[in-house]
């Protein structure tokens, strides 16, 4: 199945950037095993910790080990070495005539904020002379009703807190940040921003560039493929990823397929019993999810958590913003559901295949190539990267492209022709570039898509 494709890298891919719901087993099983524990963090701390959580510059771990107590030595000094270094790999110019302002290491709020005034006031950026002053017209240092209180000592959320706004504003300061595949369409009075997505991240994929999250906060609605944090749609997609009439995978594919999963589960140490109550096309998304362990240095429940998807999502639920679905959780399990068995076994054997005998290019590589231009919001080289991958004609990829574009171009000219406002649209990258895809059915229907960039 879909030869060129497979010879190019494994199945998942092209799921995971084009079928929200691949991602919904990691997801699931993240929720699955958090620690029945509630964090200690304030209520108003929760959109910037959100934020934070995506620059991997401390570990969510931390909510539970005294977040809101005074920060320990060892911790304030790994948040500020990832701190710098997410500053550094911006490759910005040094400031020549630069001198550090004079700390004392004491963990108070007030040496934390010289101690990052000093990473940024190294490079040629217009920082001033006063980190203080600096941070508080940054609104990085925010004070409460007691002032500032720069001699107390800072708890592990205030430092936390003062490293995520602090690295947002550098970002924003020095214009970078990553830009996406973006574009926009509109008419008289309605305007829809168009946002490709990479179901999967890494924290260099963070933060975004200004503009474009700017885009989203003035979106009236967030428009997805599906909302998989809508909670019915995720038991529809247990219910239906699993035999329930007393059944098995063992039932369903040949015995050389079976064979090659017990090679695979033997592997990873997975437990056959629990494999075979997995339909087909649920194994081939967890197992290709499970092959990509530690190819970034992240689990795949990190990388799923990074995903672009799951950050517009996470930020429309914090600001209360309507999501609007384009297809929804239960027509993308239907989708899967409707493929023949033939055609789900090839896509179980495809994935087993990449991980029994992974290709020279390997999906590690590719992503990369991914994350580098969405980064950099290089359209063409995007593309490229997609367009090489189109494969044969074959059930399951008629089921990724066409009609599914075709469907969601139309939901789009809906909200165009009867919505005034603005909207922001997040959907898998292939969906803009692959041939046919929503765009050109826009153009089709008169509408001027135009690059977010100009």
């Amino acid at each position: 199945m879909m030869k060129k494709i497979m010879k190019r890298t494994s199945a998942v891919l092209l799921g995971a950037s084009l079928m929200l719901t691949t991602v919904v087993p990691v997801i699931h099983a993240e929720e699955q095993t958090q620690p029945p524990l509630v964090p200690s963090i304030s209520n108003w701390a929760i959109g910037t910790l959100n934020e934070g959580e995506k620059y991997g510059i401390y570990p969510t771990e931390w909510y539970f080990d005294g977040f809101l107590q005074e920060i320990p030595v060892d911790k304030v000094n790994e948040l500020l070495a990832l701190t710098e270094k997410k500053i550094a790999s911006l490759g910005l110019a040094e400031n020549k005539q630069y001198k550090p302002v004079s700390v004392k290491n004491d963990n108070t709020r007030g040496d934390i904020v010289k101690r990052l005034y000093n990473i940024v006031a190294r490079y040629d950026l217009p920082v001033g002379t006063d980190a203080v002053q600096f941070m508080k017209e940054h609104n990085i240092l925010q004070g409460s009703p007691n002032g500032l209180q720069l001699e107390k000592k800072a708890t592990t959320q205030q430092a936390v807190l003062l490293a995520v706004r602090f690295i947002q504003s550098t970002y924003a300061l020095a214009e970078q940040g990553a830009k996406g595949v973006a574009w926009v369409v509109e008419d008289e009075d309605t305007l829809v921003y168009l946002l490709g997505s990479i179901h999967l991240g890494t924290p260099d994929l963070y933060p975004f560039n200004k503009k474009l999250v700017t885009a989203f906060d003035e979106a009236d609605a967030l428009l997805v493929e599906a909302n998989i944090l809508d909670t019915e749609g995720l038991q529809y997609y247990t219910e239906k990823a699993m035999y329930a009439d007393g059944s098995s995978l063992k039932d369903a594919i040949a015995p050389e397929t079976y064979a090659k999963l017990e090679q695979v589960a033997k592997l990873y140490d997975l437990p056959m019993e629990e494999l075979t109550m997995q339909k087909p096309w649920m194994l081939s998304s967890s197992l290709s999810m499970l092959s990509m362990d530690d190819s970034f240095g992240m689990t795949p429940q990190e990388m799923a958590m990074h995903g672009i998807d799951i950050y517009f999502l996470l930020n429309a639920q914090l600001q209360q913003k309507p999501v609007i679905e384009l297809e929804g959780t239960k027509a993308q399990v239907d989708m899967f559901e409707a493929l023949s068995p033939e055609a789900q076994e090839q896509s179980l054997v495809a994935v087993l295949d990449s991980i029994i005998n992974p290709s020279e290019e390997n999906q590690h590589k590719i992503l990369q190539e991914w994350f580098t231009s969405w980064k950099q919001g290089n359209v063409e080289a995007f593309a490229k990267s997609f367009q090489a991958m189109e494969g044969e004609s074959s059930e399951f990829n008629e089921m990724l492209f066409g009609l599914r574009d075709e469907q969601m171009a139309k939901k789009i000219m809906n909200v165009l022709e009867e919505k005034k406002g603005t909207y922001f649209v997040v959907v898998g990258s292939g969906h803009f570039l692959i041939d046919k895809n929503i765009r050109y059915h826009l153009e089709k229907n008169g509408y001027n898509v135009k690059p977010f960039y100009q």
